[in-house]
């Protein structure tokens, strides 16, 4: 995968992400004190977050390594 196909990769997820985060403030559950621990959703944020800084890093790899070749 090329760096911008990463970026973009990753700008999709982060929109994702905003949508679960907008649906995550609304759900009854979450006036609960241990709501997060629960939620199926906050877990997809959770995984998309993770997986973004997965992407980042590969960027930031790729963009290193372009670097040295100078």
């Amino acid at each position: 995968m090329s760096i911008d196909e990463l970026e973009e990769e990753v700008e999709k997820l982060k929109t994702e992400m905003d949508e679960l985060e907008e649906v995550c403030d609304t759900l009854p559950q979450c006036s609960e004190d241990d709501a997060c621990e629960t939620c199926e959703t906050y877990r997809k944020i959770d995984a998309l977050n993770d997986k973004i800084e997965e992407l980042e890093d590969k960027i930031e790899s790729l963009m290193s390594d372009g670097e040295d070749d100078d």
